[in-house]
């Protein structure tokens, strides 16, 4: 048994390096991914800082309302109208309208509920203000469940392709994702219909080797969180 295939070649890769479309939707879907991480970890950690707040008035309205967006959606259309009425059909508008994730907050929410109040209090009595426990007492203490939200809200955006392909009109816009599907379908239209063009190489060939292509930033960031993953969903989804 000869587990080495026969006729190797590496045709495929050549082709993608030489395609600017690709490395076009490549930076695209970086961008994505470190900005509207970045925008997502700040809305999210906040907003899950005020939640877990007792004295926050209101805070079991806005509990109920933070859950009730995973229980009910507005729908397809009345949010496709919503968002271009606002004008999301842009890079920056990508980032900033898909910043939450409902079920993200209350994992934030549960485990800040989780920090020993003593320790803030002794940082209330220090003449601590509400950012500097925040960002030297919480987040500190959190690390597990930001290193999870973090991921979770990478790899969203990273596979991100329905609104993508939705709301963004320009080519110079889209996301790897979606690109990966344009090229599926215009394989698909060749092999339907034929074609004169000869191609060196199986049509999915291309496709796979753009697949690879695009798993490894998160090939090579999970890893170094992946000992936060467990930990953080865990601790997040059993407290009160």
């Amino acid at each position: 048994i000869v587990l080495w295939p026969e006729d190797v070649n590496f045709i495929v890769y050549k082709e993608i390096i030489y395609d600017k479309m690709f490395w076009i939707s490549y930076t695209n879907t970086l961008f994505y991914t470190v900005f509207g991480t970045m925008w997502s970890m700040l809305i999210s950690v906040t907003g899950a800082y005020a939640l877990s707040k007792k004295k926050l008035v209101g805070q079991r309205m806005f509990n109920f309302l933070v859950v009730f967006t995973m229980w009910f959606s507005a729908g397809m259309i009345p949010l496709f109208l919503n968002y271009k009425g606002m004008g999301v059909d842009n890079r920056w508008g990508m980032v900033i309208a898909f910043g939450v994730q409902a079920y993200n907050i209350i994992l934030l929410r549960n485990y800040f509920t989780g920090v020993p109040k003593e320790i803030e209090e002794a940082a209330i009595v220090d003449g601590a203000n509400e950012f500097q426990i925040l960002t030297k007492i919480y987040l500190p203490m959190s690390k597990a469940a930001l290193a999870t939200v973090t991921l979770f809200y990478a790899t969203s955006r990273w596979n991100g392709y329905y609104w993508s392909r939705m709301l963004l009109r320009g080519a110079h816009q889209q996301p790897l994702q979606v690109y990966l599907r344009q090229l599926h379908e215009n394989y698909q239209k060749l092999v339907e219909y034929g074609s004169d063009v000869t191609i060196p190489y199986a049509a999915d060939s291309l496709i796979y080797a753009i697949i690879i292509c695009s798993i490894i930033p998160i090939l090579i960031i999970y890893p170094y969180i992946q000992k936060y993953f467990v930990k953080g969903v865990n601790l997040g989804g059993v407290k009160e």
